[in-house]
């Protein structure tokens, strides 16, 4: 066929090829928009959309627009190209990944906007790993009485000491013959003092151990990204930096610290409460002893006495409190679990304001699944009830790249136990049924995107399947899981809410506020049956308890922050 002449071309294009403006193309773009609309109707933040009001409006589409601005001026598309060819100047794209993005993100106007947001209730992130560790390592060294030991004969070399077990716990005598941890004469298990340990570091003295110290508790940048071993590579990396942690914060006066840490950080990123999980063996101890307590009393009294403290005073008003999901690892054996079981009743028996639920941690592909444990839960089950105490599941489930293996099928046996909400449910967009169930029995989503990136079951905000979720139907809220292992550097969860109002591009703020939202809709301030859970849902606002007046006071906060979002923004990004 021979080419088309510039006259033949002018015929077909005046002629044959429909304007822009046609009433063809009209058709079929309006058919778009109507269809594009009715799948919007299916997604789980759509009432709180057709909720917002006026202001909040002008505030969603003024933050969509400073939203394109730094996708335009901050972010470019061609940064993994760079990365295989290992530049030194590393450019940026919206939604990379978290660890190569941190910095820059954290210098745009969107996470000053984000920053501010009321982001409700936290409610998936585990105890020891919440706290950054250059405040947490400085209380430990201004501890008297803090030391350190480990059961490896020769830290004396760099490798040793990053493959060594460590302990730093309160003792009340330690070694006192000038003996380094550091050197080869070491004595296994033998306690140092802790800041004579900290000034004799090889490198760097005190500095250097605080740094290498960090560096054992922390998935650094190079672990997170360049090496390519895989999920089962960095969870043993993970489990490593629970190890060193260890007993750290298992002494009360450290304890104490570390919990007004805490809630200071939270509030201040405006979360107004949070359920923590916690996994601790019986090795907490209180001020000036080194013997551990035989139960969790004395630990959850000292709970109940900084959360008070806190609330007193003018800074945290405003935060409403802490409760404690128990958690067992899953892969201990029948007899430890039980054995924990028990102490989870008697503490709930002292404490039911307290604590929460249950959950089994750890990670799934290498722990037991759900189905192997069903001796072991319905037990509890029967022992709760023979209490009278009521300890509802928040089960871990779908943390995991599987799909209709053991781990994966965790998703059927949480929600055939009854499960109140999922932790990650990562792989649950995989399973048509189970979605429907989920959103049948109005189970909630605890979803943790930059945790599931540095773990490797996602390689960035982009590839997470969060979206697909959202896209459904299913109720989610956004959490940080272990912000200080994580690289996040703090309590908060804003990071975790940038990175998804920048990578996901039907989200939007109203989509954020939509998770917000929901996570104060699904957390458990109370002890409720089933059918008054499930009531206090459906209910939200209109219900009469706890949750609804909170769910007012967040509905407060949130007009509050869309009103400076327009007063301060406004004039600059207001209608276009």
């Amino acid at each position: 066929m021979s080419p088309i002449t510039d006259e033949e071309w002018e015929e077909i294009y005046a002629q044959e090829v429909p304007a822009k403006d046609s009433a063809v193309i009209k058709s079929y773009l309006q058919g778009r928009e109507a269809l594009i609309a009715e799948e919007k109707k299916q997604r789980s933040d759509h009432k709180f959309r057709q909720s917002l009001s006026p202001i909040a409006k002008r505030a969603c589409a003024i933050v969509a627009r400073i939203r394109l601005e730094e996708q335009r001026t901050t972010w470019t598309s061609d940064v993994e190209e760079e990365l295989a060819l290992r530049k030194d100047s590393l450019t940026m794209y919206p939604g990379m990944m978290f660890t190569l993005a941190k910095r820059k993100m954290e210098a745009t106007k969107l996470w000053q906007i984000i920053r501010r947001m009321p982001k409700g209730a936290l409610l998936h992130a585990h105890c020891d790993a919440m706290v950054d560790f250059d405040y947490l390592f400085q209380v430990v060294l201004e501890t008297p009485g803090m030391h350190i030991s480990s059961p490896d004969s020769n830290l004396a070399t760099v490798e040793a000491r990053r493959e060594s077990h460590l302990e730093i716990r309160f003792q009340t005598k330690g070694d006192d013959t000038g003996m380094s941890i550091w050197t080869d004469d070491y004595k296994p298990g033998t306690f140092i003092p802790l800041t004579k340990a900290a000034d004799a570091f090889p490198v760097a003295g005190r500095a250097g151990f605080l740094s290498w110290l960090k560096s054992r508790c922390v998935i650094s940048q190079t672990e997170a990204i360049e090496q390519h071993h895989g999920v089962a590579e960095i969870w043993r990396k993970f489990a490593k930096c629970f190890r060193t942690i260890g007993a750290i914060i298992h002494y009360e006066p450290i304890w104490r610290k570390f919990l007004q840490r805490l809630m200071k950080l939270l509030l201040d990123d405006g979360i107004y409460w949070v359920e923590i999980r916690f996994a601790w063996p019986l090795n907490y101890c209180r001020e000036g002893s080194d013997v551990p307590e035989q139960d969790y009393s004395h630990m959850f009294q000292v709970l109940e006495e900084e959360v008070a403290k806190f609330k007193a005073t003018e800074e945290g008003k405003a935060f409403w409190g802490i409760r404690m999901i128990w958690t067992t690892l899953r892969n201990r054996d029948t007899r430890s679990i039980i054995q924990d079981m028990e102490h989870c009743i008697a503490t709930k028996l002292e404490w039911p304001h307290l604590l929460a639920g249950y959950d089994l941690v750890g990670p799934e592909d290498a722990g037991r699944p759900l189905a192997d444990l069903l001796p072991e839960l319905m037990y509890f089950r029967r022992q709760c009830a023979a209490e009278g105490v009521n300890i509802p599941f928040f089960f871990h489930a779908g943390e995991c790249l599987g799909d209709g293996d053991a781990t994966d099928n965790n998703l059927f046996d949480a929600i055939l136990l009854g499960t109140r909400r999922m932790g990650h449910g990562f792989s649950l967009y995989k399973h048509p049924r189970l979605i429907d169930a989920v959103k049948d029995k109005r189970i909630l989503i605890e979803s943790c995107p930059i945790s599931n990136e540095i773990l490797r079951l996602s390689s960035s905000i982009l590839a997470h399947p969060l979206p697909a979720l959202l896209a459904r139907g299913v109720p989610c809220a956004l959490n940080n899981d272990d912000p200080a292992i994580l690289g996040q550097d703090t309590a908060g969860m804003t990071h975790d809410f940038w990175q998804a109002l920048q990578g996901w591009e039907n989200l939007g703020l109203a989509g954020l506020g939509s998770l917000a939202e929901n996570s104060i809709r699904w957390a458990a301030f109370e002890d409720q049956t089933q059918e008054e859970w499930m009531a206090d849902i459906r209910a939200a606002t209109l219900g009469s308890g706890v949750k609804a007046d909170r769910l007012k006071q967040w509905g407060i906060e949130w007009e509050k922050y869309c009103l400076w979002i327009v007063t301060e923004f406004g004039e600059e990004y207001g209608d276009p």
